[in-house]
């Protein structure tokens, strides 16, 4: 009698039961693959011997997003591994619990630490370039001077030159100031130190007009120009030298538009020098400063005290309107600020991994890449989570996530085990079945056996 039938579907029993036990004892494993256990008959000629194990196949199939609100907990929405440089091998993973390490590494719990792509000499992220161990450093982020504001205002036209106008003290006391709308804004000079700048705006006089009328002319370096028969002026209506009005200047109105004059004064300092003029045309938009764009105020070493460099920025005044409303400010931005300490990291969905500082500011150190290959049932199982490239998964294809067929980062969120309990526990009940139907087919054979022997 042959035995190595039931023999062979005990043992192939006894091997699905493992893979069984194995999924479920993972079933709260983050980023776990359950397995399956294929079989196949084995046969000698036309004679069945039985049933071996022909292949444990893994199912990549994604799990659950649970969120658990740490910042250092990720989760790929979609396709792809995490990729993962551990004792010098290339490991990948589904994974992503991190910690970061005294030294600026994101390792997980097996000190597997992760790889993406690093920053350029301008402090860009190298998209696409060789993948790397990724660093977060702890140097503190320099000042930055600023060299550029953006301001958005409204000049109430109902105003009237030399009415109604306030009253402020400059160069501590010695000057006064006339004006009929401020705004107030800070910039940051080459040291991080905070200055505060005041933009006084006061209607200019007009000028009458005599038969000829006048015409206005669009304004270069700040300035507009006007022409009055054969005479040329500037914006305050000085006489200006026909041989010194820029060339290209082009008509935008007829008459007089309504024109301010603006100054500037920094941490209550003022110098002429910084004066500029703002015109509207008819139509309450913007006629000058050309483009919006104010060049070129100046404030020296010795008017901001201390080591600072000469603080020089643009302002820029593109969409301010001249309307019958109350004067305000609508929007107002500025480059410059002071130094900061790195106070933590954020992980973006595009896997940027952000640094903040103090001041308010963020830094790339890098972009988490994402591994993809074609087969991924061909990855080696490598212990902890993790898996290595093989020939029958095929080469990695590497990309940012977010892009092409790979997922997006799920900051503050982990993947189950994609382990099904309740199909587990069914199966388990059927290869427990199948055990024990195998073993009452040896437990027959024996007895035939045994009356084959007792016959005399």
């Amino acid at each position: 009698m042959s035995f190595s039938q039931a023999l062979s579907g005990l043992n192939a029993a006894s091997s699905k039961l493992g893979v069984l036990g194995n999924n479920i004892a993972n079933s709260q494993t983050v980023g776990f693959k359950s397995a399956n256990t294929q079989f196949a008959d084995v046969y000698a000629g036309s004679v069945g011997l039985g049933t071996r194990v022909s292949a444990t196949l893994q199912n990549f199939k994604e799990g659950n997003l649970e969120s658990t609100n740490r910042e250092l907990d990720l989760a790929v929405s979609g396709q792809g591994f995490y990729r993962f440089q551990q004792n010098g091998e290339i490991v990948y993973s589904r994974n992503g619990q991190l910690s970061m390490t005294p030294d600026g590494f994101l390792e997980n719990a097996s000190g597997a630490r992760i790889m993406g792509y690093g920053i350029n000499a301008d402090g860009q992220v190298q998209a696409g370039g060789q993948p790397q161990v990724l660093n977060v450093p702890a140097d503190e982020m320099p000042a930055n001077a600023t060299t550029n504001v953006m301001t958005t205002v409204n000049l109430d036209s109902r105003m009237v030159a030399g009415k109604d106008t306030n009253t402020a003290q400059v160069n501590n006391g010695a000057e006064e100031i006339d004006y009929h709308y401020s705004n107030n804004f800070t910039v940051y000079d080459s040291l991080g130190n905070p200055r505060n700048i005041t933009v006084y705006y006061e209607k200019a006089q007009e000028q009458a007009q005599d038969g000829a009328g006048r015409l206005a002319f669009s304004a270069q370096n700040g300035v507009l120009y006007y022409q009055d028969g054969a005479d040329y002026f500037d914006g305050d209506g000085n006489g200006v030298a026909p041989e010194d009005v820029p060339a290209g200047l082009s008509a935008v109105m007829q008459g007089i538009p309504n024109t301010w004059n603006a100054k500037v004064a920094m941490d209550g300092t003022y110098k002429e020098a910084n004066n500029f003029t703002v015109s509207f045309n008819s139509n309450g938009t913007l006629a000058a400063p050309a483009a919006g764009n104010m060049p070129g105020l100046n404030f020296t070493g010795a008017e901001l005290g201390g080591d600072p460099d000469p603080l020089n920025f643009e302002l820029n005044l593109a969409g301010s309107t001249q309307f019958g409303n109350t004067s305000t400010t609508s929007q107002l931005t500025q480059n410059g600020y002071t130094s900061g300490t790195l106070v933590g990291i954020t992980i973006q969905s595009d896997g940027t991994v952000m640094r903040n500082y103090a001041n308010e500011q963020q830094r790339p150190a890098g972009q988490i890449a994402l591994a993809h290959f074609r087969n991924p049932e061909g990855l080696r199982t490598a212990g902890d989570n993790a898996w290595t490239a093989s020939i029958d998964s095929g080469q990695e294809l590497l990309g940012a996530p977010g892009t092409g067929i790979f997922g997006t980062v799920e900051s503050g969120a982990v993947e189950s085990s994609n382990v099904d309990m309740a199909g587990e526990l069914v199966q388990m009940i059927v290869s427990q079945r199948a055990y024990q139907a195998n073993s009452q087919t040896i437990k027959t054979q024996d007895e035939l056996l045994q009356t084959a022997i007792n016959l005399r």
